[in-house]
């Protein structure tokens, strides 16, 4: 497969500064009306609330991904406890 290069676009790696400006912006935005936020959640019944936070919380932390889990059905486990 032949890689295209545009000799003319930002190089790799460098970020979009409308972009940039454009997140910026919104981060000052929040930033200024953070109190006006918390009453609006406040306002709000808990289910609400929660629907809120964690629809907000896509866009802040990290999605985690699955782990799966292997074992060896060969192997004994003993588990034992100290009295």
């Amino acid at each position: 497969m032949e890689t295209v290069t545009n000799k003319a676009g930002r190089p790799a790696g460098s970020k979009n500064k409308a972009t940039q400006e454009v997140r910026e912006r919104f981060k000052e935005l929040v930033e200024a009306n953070l109190s006006t936020f918390q009453d609006d959640l406040d306002s709000l019944q808990p289910y609400e609330r929660l629907t809120i936070v964690m629809q907000m919380a896509k866009f802040v932390l990290p999605t985690l991904r699955a782990t799966e889990l292997t074992t060896d059905l060969d192997k004994v486990i003993e588990i034992s406890f100290k009295d």
